[in-house]
Order: C-alpha cells, then sequence, then structure tokens
C-alpha cells in the first residue's frame, strides 16, 4: 500500500474541509426554488457520479479487491443519514443551533468512535484543539441566527453529527482493503440511492427540480457536485489513510470556518465581534493539531 504521512493527510483533509465550506455560499447563490433536502440530494447524485468518473479514469476499480459489504453500506447509510438528520435539525432549531449542534457534535463523536473502536488516544493536544475548534464553531453559528431550542430537533442534529463521525470511521475502515476513490464512489452512489425513497416519502416532487434548469441553478449543481463532492472527497479519502478518526472530525471544522469568512467576503455578512472571536478560536483550534506534528517524519502505512 501507498505510505502517507500525517503531516500530508491533515492537509488533504484541510483542503477537502475548505471546499466543504463552499457549499453554504454557492446554496445561498441558487435559485429561490432550490430546498435543502433537494439540494442535498443533487449534491449526493451529481457528487457520487463525478467520484465514479474519477474512480474509472484513475483505473482504482483494475485491481478488483473485494469488496468489503459491511463498512460500504455502513458508511453508504450514515452519509445518507447525515443529510436527513442535519437538514431536519436545522429546520427544527434553526441554523444557528442546529449547526452549533450538528457540526460540533461530530468531531467528539469521532473521539469516542475512534477511542472505543480503533483504539486511538486522541490526547491532550487533541482535546485542546476540539474545545477550541467547537467553541468557535458556535460562536460562528451563533453570530448572526435566531436561537432556538427544540429537543427534537436537538436529538436529529446530534445524530447528524454521530452519523458524519461513523461514517468517517466506517470509510476509514473501508479504505484499509478499498482504493478510497472507488471506495468513495461507491458509498456516495449506494447513498443516493438510499436517500431517495426517504425523499419521495417526504414529499419530493419533480416540480422541485426545475431550477436546475436555469443557468445558474445549473452551476450551482455542477460546483456542489464537482467541487464540494468530487474532488473534496477525493482528498478527504486520501488524508483519511494516514489521520486518525478523532483528528480527522476535528480538522473538518475548517468547514464553518470556510464558510463563515466566505459570507463575510462574498455574501456581504457583517463580521460581529463573535464571528470575529468564533473564526479566532478555530484557527487556533486547527493550530494545536497542526503544532503536534511539527514536521514529523514518521510515516505511517495507509490501513494501520
Amino acid at each position: 500500500m501507498v505510505k502517507l504521512s500525517q503531516q500530508n493527510g491533515m492537509i488533504y483533509i484541510l483542503l477537502a474541509a475548505t471546499l466543504w465550506g463552499t457549499t453554504g455560499t454557492s446554496q445561498a447563490l441558487a435559485p429561490a426554488a432550490a430546498t435543502p433536502s433537494v439540494v442535498g440530494l443533487l449534491r449526493l447524485a451529481v457528487g457520487g457520479l463525478i467520484l465514479l468518473a474519477i474512480a474509472v479514469i484513475g483505473g482504482a476499480f483494475k485491481a478488483h479487491p473485494r469488496l468489503p459489504i459491511r463498512n460500504t453500506l455502513l458508511a453508504a447509510i450514515c452519509i445518507a443519514a447525515y443529510q436527513v438528520l442535519f437538514f431536519g435539525g436545522v429546520a427544527r432549531t434553526g441554523v444557528a443551533i442546529g449547526t452549533i449542534v450538528g457540526i460540533g457534535s461530530c468531531p467528539i463523536m469521532g473521539g469516542i468512535l475512534g477511542y472505543f473502536f480503533r483504539h486511538e488516544r486522541p490526547g491532550w493536544a487533541w482535546l485542546i484543539a476540539t474545545l477550541l475548534a467547537v467553541c468557535g464553531a458556535g460562536l460562528l453559528a451563533s453570530s448572526g441566527g435566531e436561537i432556538q431550542v427544540d429537543l427534537l430537533g436537538l436529538i436529529l442534529a446530534t445524530g447528524a453529527g454521530a452519523s458524519y463521525a461513523a461514517f468517517t470511521l466506517f470509510s476509514k475502515e473501508l479504505f484499509e482493503v478499498l482504493d478510497p476513490k472507488s471506495g468513495m464512489a461507491i458509498v456516495f452512489c449506494l447513498g443516493t440511492i438510499l436517500l431517495i425513497p426517504l425523499l419521495i416519502l417526504y414529499g419530493m416532487r419533480w416540480d422541485d427540480f426545475v431550477w436546475v434548469l436555469q443557468p445558474r441553478g445549473a452551476l450551482v449543481v455542477a460546483h456542489l457536485g464537482l467541487i464540494t463532492v468530487g474532488i473534496a472527497y477525493t482528498l478527504f479519502g486520501k488524508g483519511l489513510q494516514s489521520v486518525p478518526v478523532s483528528t480527522t472530525t476535528t480538522l473538518t471544522l475548517a468547514e464553518p470556518l470556510t464558510a463563515g469568512i466566505l459570507g463575510i467576503t462574498l455574501l456581504g455578512e457583517k463580521l460581529t465581534p463573535l464571528a470575529a472571536a468564533g473564526i479566532i478560536l478555530i484557527f487556533s483550534g486547527i493550530a494545536v493539531l497542526s503544532i503536534k506534528f511539527p514536521g514529523k517524519k514518521e510515516v505511517l502505512q495507509a490501513g494501520m
């Protein structure tokens, strides 16, 4: 297997999270008829096809390894469940609380899952970095949204964070025996198939997709599929091979950091003191994790 340094793996994950951070800005620029559930489905579907194309062009399927059915199915279920739970949590609690609980609970869940299922010992650096980054994400999310508390919404948002952490765990185990490019392609295509019946039951209609035919709508879908899934998850899969689950889920908090910066610079959102403090805290958390591996020369065997 290809040997990857942990430091390079962290860079890949940070790049992936930065690309994910453009999702909110892209959705904000979409036609008014675009709904979060349809956008989420199209992002998975188009992104899955792009990941499939990347895997085929890159020859990822040539090795013909035995497909780990359990981890593949569980990863697909988790990525599909994340879409439903996160959108449901945000709908009931509002963007602020839904984002804080959904994204903020992910690294905590990642640390717990990594400890119990992979015997990872995150250490003090991870704990400090996670606290800083989660607090920063909370300040960013609460700086411009209305706060409302809904018990079911909180449960859904927490479930979203747990689902994404579990997706990371199962994906890491999957990539120990499968090329990340082919693994991601299979997981996302399967996740899309699992998500379609749920959205049909939710009330999704053909009319909900008409906005995609507009030039701006098509551009938004292309960006979400190619940039935030195709390229981002290719980078994420490559980085996940050498970075622990706990560290990975903490590094993904670069996503709200990017979203916050883009909202201020491109969408004209106001930089409040809370938002500024949140940006500083997330930067600090990522810096703590980076300092933990200053020029480390040890190399981890992918899949260990």
